[in-house]
């Protein structure tokens, strides 16, 4: 699941190596944090958020094959 993230996101935005996707497995959820370069942050999440949603909904998909919950997150650097 985070190499399909990752795939996806690095492909988004224009400092793929930037990209970096922390996962935390716990027993039926997966959360994904998402880091990304601050410029890059607008391009991830789409207009009214219509890009990350889409992404999320794709996960939520691949995922439930698997009986799976999956929580993509986005983190801000500080």
């Amino acid at each position: 699941m985070k190499d399909f993230v990752a795939y996806i996101i690095k492909n988004l935005v224009d400092n793929p190596d930037k990209v970096s996707i922390n996962e935390i497995m716990g027993t039926n959820t997966l959360i994904l944090e998402l880091t990304v370069d601050k410029a890059d942050i607008g391009k991830v999440i789409g207009r009214q958020g219509k890009t990350i949603n889409a992404l999320r909904t794709l996960i939520m998909a691949v995922a439930s094959r698997n009986n799976l919950r999956v929580n993509l997150e986005i983190l801000e650097d500080k």
